[in-house]
């Protein structure tokens, strides 16, 4: 399928800009790449929507603070125990942060009419694999202990996130049932990265060209993992967990022309073999990273709203 008209034009604005000179992400440093990311996430995002409250605070981790901002639904009062969703935002494990997501937040709570606390989780290459995951992890054992005493039910908690979110989310999802710990009721994966082996087709057939390419995958992987042996831990490639049962239900998106097409589509088939209630969607003209650009993306909303809403039926 050809690609949308709005992922068209950030297609072509991204060559555009390579051959005027700019350097690719994948020989930029750390500190270059977040901030040229959040610079393209601001001009690609709409106004943000007025929500009913917006609060920045820390919660105790495994190695320091954590900072999370904490989101509820615009026509919400103060003393509405509301459902809550974990969010974890993409970007490779090493870009991306709470500004990056803060439309996609914003508009999933007063879509879903549940609470958010989206998580600044450690990245690499300063806190390499698996610092992500016990961080993402920490905040929803927070969130289930009670969230700090906010009005939340702490017996309705989903978790979702993008990319490299979506991987997080899965990992934590797997390893709260493992270990007994805070009950997940659902799961929203938008093109979660599942294999790090980077073997299926898409990744062959979108290498360049969409955004995201395989070299930059290559890069994220090297800022993000200790070792290339981590390739083969579940908690970094979750497809490689043996046993999908008894995980709560799920909704996976992906894009067309993305290199994690295929590995989300594998993930969410491992769910529904082993039984578990999953729902998918592949938007066949999109590319990678096509919810934080809503500003040129009208399908970017409705993205958005087709995981409020499952979150919202499930929660």
């Amino acid at each position: 399928m050809t690609l949308h008209p709005g992922a068209k034009w950030v297609v072509e604005a991204a060559a555009a800009a390579l051959e005027m000179g700019q350097t690719p992400i994948e020989e930029k440093s750390a500190e270059e790449a977040r901030a040229f990311y959040n610079d393209s996430r601001a001009a690609l995002t709409p106004d943000l929507p007025e929500v009913g409250l917006v609060e920045d605070f820390e919660i105790p981790g495994p190695l320091g603070d954590i900072a999370v901002r904490y989101y509820r639904p615009l026509g919400s009062s103060a003393d509405d125990v509301l459902p809550l969703c974990l969010f974890y935002h993409g970007g490779g494990w090493v870009i991306g942060d709470l500004n990056s997501h803060d439309y996609v937040c914003r508009r999933m709570a007063n879509t879903g009419g549940f609470a958010i606390v989206s998580v600044d989780y450690r990245m690499g290459p300063e806190h390499v694999f698996p610092a992500a995951v016990n961080d993402c992890y920490t905040a929803l054992k927070w969130a289930a202990a009670g969230a700090g005493g906010r009005t939340i039910d702490p017996q309705r908690l989903a978790v979702a996130g993008d990319s490299a979110g979506g991987n997080l989310s899965i990992v934590t999802t797997i390893l709260a049932r493992d270990t007994d710990g805070p009950h997940i009721r659902f799961q929203g994966l938008i093109y979660p990265a599942t294999d790090m082996n980077m073997v299926t087709r898409s990744h062959v057939d979108f290498a360049e060209g969409h955004i995201l390419t395989h070299k930059s995958m290559v890069w994220f992987q090297e800022q993000y993992l200790s070792s290339p042996e981590d390739r083969e831990d579940w908690q970094a490639s979750p497809i490689k967990a043996k046993d999908l049962r008894g995980l709560p239900p799920a909704i996976v998106i992906t894009a067309g022309h993305d290199p994690l097409k295929d590995e989300g589509k594998a993930y969410a088939d491992r769910l529904s073999d082993a039984g578990v209630d999953v729902s998918f969607k592949c938007y066949e003209g999109q590319i990678h990273g096509f919810v934080t650009m809503a500003k040129v993306i009208d399908e970017s909303d409705v993205a958005i709203d087709q995981i409020a809403n499952a979150i919202k039926a499930a929660v």
